[in-house]
């Protein structure tokens, strides 16, 4: 039976949070109404370091645009606001701000505190390579935007006052409050997060809150009504509205955001604008648990990129791990995860570089890396189209096809695996596409551990030993494992590979 190779472009299908359904991914640049895709990603509170739980929702953000900029072959505008004040610890109306919360924990102010994670957080994002964004607006910089916006609600009838409080949005006005969670009338009751008796309903909402008397936060502001702080909800609704207009195609974040955060703000953002839906597509990630609790910077149950790193492991071991588990799927972080993810991607990693045909490969990509013909310019199509080979052909389009099936990163990778298997150039054609514009985890760069001066002949000991072992002469591998420790050098058994340090 032949093979159809043909090539053909794959639908781009995704998990829509507001219809609970995979739906087909049609653009507004696609229907002619926008000059690119728009894409908002809820950013970070900059007040602690980044949380990996956190970075697990930014690489599937990242996966998405490459997906759709470099397999659909669209123009993407992808926008991540930096919350840098107006966080309040309970994620309501009440408590105390974060930001001001960890200036004063660590002596500084907020300004400060905010510029020293924001660049925390850009080191993370940095690491696991899963920038850059077209724009990293911060809260602190669009308060004539917020404000703008409450009043244009109040204009029409949304917000009231109460005093020595703030302004709230009355949700009762609102016809289909709560729709992305899927409230009821009793739901609305027991997911009010603040049972305030001054408010006309249990779910009505802070757009932005007043300095109490006698109180003076550090990033307080004077406006047409009473002296002020910036609010979570309204400024991400702000900074969305100013980058990508009052309608576009894309927003993602955590499932935790459902409830609160992003049904409010699609409350205050439908109502103000007019338009529905405001977002065509709502994308959210499943928990990220740190050995059975939920990772939270407020309980210091938090693991960095950093932290990880510094304790043996590489960032792209992270990487490796959250692509391994789809995104929607609840995943339990520990170090043996971590270790499991290191063993694949080593594994990988071994496979492709001795690959018969590599080192022609390398050379023939160092020759035409600056050259507009070279493999790292081409697209996707014109990728495919060079392959030769017609099994692997398939198997290229098997990558594209699972990655627009709601981005399904846990069977690439498991086709990287069959690919690296096979003999012949169009493999390391394949995997260096892929690898270089959708999941770049380097897997053709020189890893710091391949970097170490390890003689060559430590390198055939570790051969030999795996060929002993494969022949079951497990006397002759114990005596080569020995040989290599003697030369102070350490070798690591895989699935069907080693690991020398």
């Amino acid at each position: 039976m032949s093979l159809d190779t043909t090539f053909w472009l794959p639908e781009l299908f995704l998990y829509n949070t507001m219809t609970r359904s995979k739906q087909k991914f049609v653009s507004l640049y696609q229907q002619g109404k926008k000059d690119v895709v728009w894409i908002y990603s809820c950013g970070p509170t900059v007040y602690r370091d980044p949380h990996i739980g956190n970075m697990r929702a930014f690489t599937s953000n990242a996966i998405l645009r490459n997906i759709i900029k470099h397999i659909l072959g669209l123009p993407v505008l992808h926008v991540m606001n930096l919350t840098d004040v107006g966080h309040l610890t309970d994620d309501g109306d009440h408590g105390e701000d974060k930001m001001e919360k960890w200036a004063k924990r660590e002596n500084m102010t907020v300004r400060e505190l905010a510029e020293m994670y924001t660049q925390k957080f850009l080191e993370a994002v940095e690491a696991l390579d899963i920038g850059p964004y077209d724009v990293l607006p911060k809260a602190t910089d669009h308060i004539q935007e917020q404000i703008d916006m409450i009043v244009t609600l109040e204009q029409k009838g949304f917000v009231y006052r109460i005093d020595n409080d703030g302004m709230y949005m009355n949700t009762s006005k609102v016809e289909d409050y709560g729709k992305l969670a899927r409230l009821d009338s009793q739901d609305l009751q027991a997911w009010a997060r603040v049972d305030a008796s001054n408010k006309k309903n249990p779910s009505d909402f802070a757009l932005r809150k007043f300095s109490a008397e006698g109180e003076c936060r550090q990033m307080e502001r004077d406006s047409p009504r009473w002296v002020w702080f910036p609010w979570r909800h309204i400024e991400c609704s702000a900074m969305a509205s100013k980058y990508l207009g009052e309608e576009f195609d894309i927003h993602t974040w955590w499932v935790d955001h459902i409830g609160v955060h992003h049904t409010n703000e699609i409350a205050q953002s439908e109502c103000c604008f007019g338009s529905k839906p405001r977002v065509h597509y709502r994308l959210h990630n499943e928990f990220l648990q740190l050995w059975g609790k939920k990772m939270s910077k407020s309980a210091w149950a938090i693991t960095t990129v950093a932290w990880v790193v510094e304790s043996w492991f590489d960032a792209m071991d992270i990487k490796y791990l959250f692509l391994s588990w789809h995104y929607r799927s609840f995943l339990d972080f520990g170090t043996d995860m971590l270790e499991q993810s290191r063993n694949a991607r080593t594994n990988l990693y071994k496979k492709i570089h001795s690959h018969p045909e590599m080192q022609t490969f390398q050379k023939s990509i160092s020759q035409t890396k600056n050259n507009t013909d070279s493999l790292v310019s081409k697209s996707y199509a014109s990728m495919f189209e060079s392959l030769q080979d017609q099994q692997i052909r398939q198997l290229c389009q098997e990558c594209a096809e699972v990655l627009c099936d709601d981005m399904n990163t846990p069977k690439l990778l498991a086709l990287y695996h069959t690919l690296s298997k096979m003999d012949h150039v169009d493999v390391l054609s394949v995997l260096y596409w892929f690898d270089s514009y959708i999941t770049r985890m380097w897997l053709f760069e020189v890893s710091e551990q391949e970097a170490k001066v390890i003689p060559q002949e430590i390198h055939d000991l570790a051969q030999q030993r795996v060929d002993a072992k494969k022949q079951k002469d497990y006397a002759r591998a114990d005596k080569l494992r020995q040989d290599i420790e003697d030369a102070w050098f350490s070798v690591q058994d895989t699935s069907d590979w080693y690991l020398l340090s």
